[in-house]
């Protein structure tokens, strides 16, 4: 699927399946090997014991996405841990549970077993981590550098934008940590069209209405469904990137916009603050001038010294050699 969490999760699927391991895949939805619907999000019942034991049948390490992280689903989340007590696993961590204000009283996750090993995204969450006892790994989100091309023209005509209009595009989902504010404030101010392709999420749906029904932008909001339009195309169509968030675990379309060489207005949420230790050169959303600056004529000199970090920092090859070296160190082999 289009998320963050599930975009991460297949790149970790094809860098395991490049390093010998046949996988298969477990979830409560999307297009998956094995369909457990106690799994997902909004269910009302978890899975049972039984069903996840045959969906785990054969299988000797289970790589877990944020299931065991965030308590979107607790009952869930408990069959599983239950699941792989005294098993070989790999948490991988995107967003824990004290760095979201509503979560912060849960102490059910993350969990801990001797046979388990903890993998965050960034270091700030490894710190974290840390000071509750708990040893993680760092294994930086990677990116592929060569995605398909995007078709700029013909999807411009799809969302019927006008060859002269500066199109500002904000690739998430709308929830509040998103700042929608922000993006529509710079877009009224330039005058540039504001495209969300993503759906309102934890109770965000009500503001979300009220922001676009008062913004005096034109705003957007036709999804990404990777086959009318995909996610080169959206960032060939767009002339600026909008990521004014106040927090990310990690935060991919700054990133994805430096591969496909836009310029991106990227908030001082913590770990936006750790990639730009990297080098990594963002606008300030707030500075209305120098993201006008962008939209007519973007620094090449930022946008190529952008693309040089992914290639160094953030490459698929990168993670996989990140995953290779924890799974050695385990004496996990396929």
């Amino acid at each position: 699927m289009t998320d963050g969490v599930s975009v991460v999760a297949e790149l970790w699927r094809q860098a395991l399946e490049r390093l010998g391991w046949e996988t298969t895949t477990i979830a409560g939805q999307g297009p998956v090997d094995h369909l457990l619907r106690g799994l997902a999000i909004d269910a009302t019942q978890p899975p049972s014991a039984i069903e996840l034991e045959q969906a785990l049948d054969g299988c000797e390490l289970v790589v877990v996405e944020n299931l065991l992280s965030i308590p979107l689903n607790l009952a869930a989340s408990a069959v599983v841990i239950d699941a792989l007590v005294g098993r070989p696993a790999i948490l991988h961590h995107h967003d824990p549970p004290w760095q979201r204000a509503r979560f912060a009283h849960i102490t059910q996750l993350p969990p801990d077993d001797a046979a388990w090993a903890h993998v965050t995204i960034n270091r700030l969450t490894e710190g974290q981590f840390a000071d509750r006892g708990l040893t993680a790994t760092t294994i930086y989100n990677g990116f592929d550098l060569d995605p398909p091309p995007g078709r700029r023209n013909r999807t411009r005509a799809l969302l019927d934008v006008g060859p002269d209009d500066r199109l500002v595009v904000h690739p998430v989902r709308a929830i509040a940590r998103k700042n929608i504010p922000s993006a529509l404030r710079f877009c009224e101010a330039l005058g540039a069209v504001y495209w969300i392709p993503g759906q309102a999420e934890e109770d965000y749906g009500d503001e979300f209405e009220r922001l676009l029904a008062a913004t005096s932008a034109r705003v957007i909001r036709r999804p990404v469904d990777r086959s009318d339009i995909t996610m080169s195309d959206l960032y060939a169509a767009s002339d600026l990137v909008a990521f004014p968030s106040t927090w990310e675990g990690f935060g991919n379309p700054p990133i994805e916009a430096a591969i496909h060489r836009r310029p991106a207005a990227v908030g001082d949420y913590p770990v936006a603050n750790e990639l730009r230790a990297l080098g990594f050169r963002w606008l300030d959303p707030e500075d209305h001038r120098a993201v006008a600056a962008a939209l007519v004529a973007p620094s090449e000199e930022a946008l190529a010294g952008n693309r040089r970090l992914v290639e160094a920092h953030l490459s698929t090859q990168r993670m996989e050699t990140d995953i290779a070296r924890l799974l050695e160190s385990r004496g996990w082999q396929p």
